[in-house]
């Protein structure tokens, strides 16, 4: 019997995961690594319990998974994102506004989906580039802060926003300063990466303590929260009163067309998965310039990376009539972006879920976490290796969960957004918007006090200026590079110990 209740253990966690992911993936500001530090906590009273770690091990994989499937609907549907959603925020409201919700998600399951199961074969290339065979990880170390300073700089040279210079700049120079500068577009995208980095530094140096005994209390969750949560929804608060009806589509897009770009998606997902400070933000920036690059090889006309800068689109209360009656006629309407916004959304997915697939991998493979999921995997129980030819029993185990409830998560997903288009029609969407900014706010308070207020606050300020700059919101993600990479470079050279 002993074999039966260990599966009995293992569907019970896994389905429990998957509640619990979806829970996670559908409240803003609520991530899985809060969830995963608590069952941490909680983790000797479980066992005392008569709960086996494994099956709290089997809780964490399987929430963290779903949780990367369900965390688009809450991003697209109701404009508040997580730190790894961020970038869906206008493509996916975009298809909101042009009554495309609908394959909006199906996309983004699609490319969950793709991401879940590429990754499998590339966590075999990574054990084989990582493992004790190759040991690159040992190499990789040594250049750490090298690596993460030129992905940096490569995702701040990318920004394509053209700004105008100051009018005493431009008279100071003679006129050779002036309107339409790329080089003005990427000072301002470096001088917002920078600032957003020292705001990190600040926000890690600060103490936090949960008025009401939260554990793990965190400022890094209101810094988010206002850098890339609230800032969005304040945007939505102001340009958009009501929804356009939505057509009812929700088929699945074929798997073909999207291969090449969720492999591409995969292969970043792995490489943010064992850098740390990386997200899933990062790794879409450099996956769609990359196909820009390919396109411009080719002679084509890519799709420039200017999806995720600019002020959310405004629609007046005649423009949304007016869609209603075509939509009524039967005509198709259509964003411009439609195609680019599709793609993204599957991409900005399929690395999502990469990721925490493959930083499941490395913790097997390096001994390292890259995650608060992870990390508390790490601190719960001994990791038995992957350093011979086969994978060890627990990783199968857990890889083979990481699966089962990618797959469940697909028709999940659709149920719960096909619930929300429903609430949609009966809450009035700016009611909705104000109500997540009240629920991320007392979220923030009973984890963090009034300190966490204040730093929401600045994060709110601080997330209302990429798109009014018009540069990427991603460059935001200095909060977690910069504060990194400060840390790897004076390990690295002070050798005299100031630091």
């Amino acid at each position: 019997m002993s074999w039966e209740l260990d599966l009995a253990w293992l569907l019970g966690s896994m389905f429990a995961g998957i509640l619990m992911g979806s829970l996670t993936g559908l409240i803003p500001g609520f991530h899985v690594n809060n969830v995963a530090l608590i069952l941490l906590a909680l983790s000797g009273t479980m066992v005392a319990w008569g709960i086996p770690l494994s099956a709290v091990a089997t809780l964490i994989v399987a929430c963290g998974t779903v949780h990367t499937f369900l965390n688009y609907i809450p991003s697209a549907l109701i404009g508040a994102p997580d730190g790894d959603t961020a970038l869906s925020l206008l493509p996916g409201h975009r298809m909101l506004l042009a009554g495309n919700a609908a394959k909006g998600v199906a996309y983004s399951a699609r490319g969950s989906q793709l991401g879940l199961l590429i990754s499998i074969p590339l966590i075999v290339v990574a054990r084989i580039l990582f493992g004790p065979e190759m040991g690159l990880y040992q190499e990789m170390r040594n250049y750490l802060p090298w690596i993460l300073l030129a992905i940096s700089s490569m995702l701040l040279i990318t920004e394509t926003t053209r700004l105008t210079w100051p009018n005493w700049l431009r008279k100071l120079s003679g006129g050779k300063l002036g309107e339409d500068s790329r080089f003005a577009g990427f000072l301002a995208a470096t001088g917002f990466f920078l600032l957003a980095g020292m705001y990190g530094w600040a926000v890690f140096a600060l103490p936090a303590r949960s008025p009401v005994g939260m554990p793990n209390a965190s400022l890094l969750l209101p810094a988010l929260a206002g850098l890339f949560g609230v800032a969005n929804l304040i945007d939505i608060y102001t340009t958009t009163s009501e929804l356009p009806p939505q057509k009812d589509d929700w088929d699945l897009p074929p798997a073909g067309p999207l291969l090449v770009p969720c492999f591409w998606s995969a292969v970043a997902g792995g490489c943010m998965g064992v850098l740390p400070g990386m997200t899933a933000a990062q790794a879409t920036v450099l996956v769609m310039g990359g196909r820009n690059v390919a396109a411009k090889v080719q002679g084509k006309e890519g799709y420039g990376m200017d999806f995720e800068s600019g002020m959310l689109p405004v629609l007046t209360h005649e423009e949304i009539l007016e869609r209603a009656r075509a939509e009524a006629a039967g005509e198709e309407i259509d964003d411009a972006h439609s195609e680019q916004d599709l793609e993204i959304i599957a991409i900005l997915s399929a690395v999502n879920t990469a990721v925490t697939v493959m930083v499941l991998g490395f913790l097997y493979i390096i001994g390292r976490s890259r995650s608060g999921a992870t990390l508390a995997l790490k601190m719960m129980y001994p990791i038995d290796k992957w350093v011979e030819g086969e994978p060890t029993a627990d990783f199968i185990r857990l890889l083979v969960v990481c699966i089962a409830s990618g797959l469940i998560a697909v028709p999940l997903m659709f149920k719960v957004a096909k619930g929300l288009l429903k609430l949609h029609e009966v809450i009035p969407l700016q009611t909705m918007v104000l109500s997540v900014i009240i629920f991320v706010t007392i979220l923030v308070y009973l984890s963090t006090g009034w300190i966490g207020i204040g730093v929401l606050i600045v994060g709110v300020v601080m997330g209302l200026m990429p798109p009014r700059m018009g540069i990427r919101r991603s460059h935001g993600m200095g909060i977690i590079l910069v504060p990194i990479m400060l840390y790897t470079f004076a390990q690295k050279f002070d050798a005299f110990g100031f630091i």
